[in-house]
């Protein structure tokens, strides 16, 4: 503290905490080489869900903070993980994403700096070892993703896949640097990833009492798949862009068929 004139004292600035935090199921392959790139946080917070392998004992020898429970909804999980954060500002990553030294030092700056309340961080996808920048989204994948955040300003939705999102503040500029996802190992894991997420899509839209349309769910096949491979132009990318174009045209109608003819 410094002296004033006239004998009072100018207080500091409130230190700025920043908050990291990954919620896992069974990740104990990844989960340290993820953690190990979080330590640039005053916080690192793993949430548990129901994990029968070694996650839990990753995470309290690299000295993050643990918190134990079980979920059925992904936003359930991840609200509850936004809530053991006793940060002002958290960072929110999957087990296989890593915060590389440049984009961790941008975030430090940020959030000193930042009068906005919210940011999205652009993501560097890797499939199969190979960088595939182009043609992901249309619930297949992100490009980027509002990542960095004040405590209480998001809240996501009671979906088991890719819940909904509810903002109440300012939306600040997209970061420069970017997150590295390990998204998939190869072509058989794209496959099993659709066919989970259709399996929990499927389970949502019985939920929400509206499976939709066979027709409008086979046109957005073809619209799906443009968007992907020429609007964001996954015909760069090869084989890797037309599998991410065709699994997300597929993604609806798929799910559609098992939320009219599975049951639970």
């Amino acid at each position: 503290m410094a002296p004033m004139p006239g004998g009072g004292l100018i207080m500091p600035p409130p230190k700025v905490t920043l908050s990291a935090v990954v919620s896992v199921h069974n990740e104990e392959d990844i989960l340290s080489d993820c953690l190990k790139h979080l330590f640039f946080a005053d916080e690192v917070v793993v949430v548990l869900d129901r994990c029968t392998d070694r996650s839990e004992e990753i995470a309290r020898e690299m000295g993050a903070v643990i918190h134990l429970g079980g979920w059925d909804m992904e936003g359930d999980r991840r609200n509850a993980a936004i809530a053991a954060c006793s940060g002002q500002w958290i960072l929110e990553v999957d087990a296989d994403e890593h915060v590389p030294p440049e984009l961790a030092r941008e975030i430090r700056e940020t959030v000193t700096k930042s009068t906005a309340d919210w940011h999205e961080i652009p993501v560097d996808n890797y499939a199969g070892g190979h960088l595939v920048r182009h043609g992901w989204g249309a619930s297949f994948g992100k490009a980027a993703y509002p990542g960095l955040f004040k405590k209480g300003v998001k809240v996501w939705g009671k979906q088991r896949v890719h819940p909904r999102l509810t903002w109440s503040g300012k939306k600040g500029a997209m970061l420069k640097q970017r997150l590295e996802h390990y998204v998939d190992h190869g072509v058989s894991d794209m496959i099993k990833r659709l066919d989970n997420y259709t399996t929990a899509r499927a389970k949502d839209l019985r939920d929400e009492g509206d499976i939709g349309s066979y027709p409008k769910n086979v046109r957005r096949i073809f619209s799906r798949f443009l968007k992907c491979y020429v609007s964001r132009r996954g015909y760069k990318e090869g084989g890797y862009g037309f599998l991410i174009a065709l699994f997300a045209g597929l993604y609806p109608i798929i799910s559609h068929i098992k939320a009219r003819h599975e049951a639970d």
